[in-house]
């Protein structure tokens, strides 16, 4: 069983900066990828960015450049640093580690950005 908590949330202006962070713990595979997804009201959960123990990177296009997404393995821990936040990055943010055959999700942290 895997548990993630998620921390780092918070209430910010526009163009200021947040960083979130996930801690994984339990029985956690090698190969792995963690992935920060986020949902808005009345909106569908969608994918931010995503990394794999190899260091393989992904973001949604809403986020490039503006996102960086990293981890520490040693500490099965992943990061988002989130710079330039925007109105529209108001939303949920959620933790979801997937090491076949296990997914788990985190409970989730509040991003507000007020304009």
């Amino acid at each position: 069983q895997v548990q993630l908590v998620e921390t780092g949330g918070g209430l910010v202006q526009a163009g200021d900066s947040l960083r979130l962070s996930c801690v994984a713990s339990g029985s956690i595979s090698n190969f792995n990828i963690m992935r920060w997804y986020r949902q808005a009201p009345g909106k569908q959960r969608g994918l931010v960015a995503s990394i794999s123990t190899g260091g393989y990177i992904a973001y949604a296009d809403s986020v490039k450049g503006r996102f960086t997404i990293s981890r520490d393995n040693a500490k099965n821990t992943v990061y988002l640093q989130m710079n330039s936040l925007k109105p529209e990055d108001t939303a949920v943010y959620y933790c979801n580690i997937v090491a076949s055959p296990v997914q788990a999700w985190g409970q989730g942290t509040q991003v507000t950005v007020s304009s």
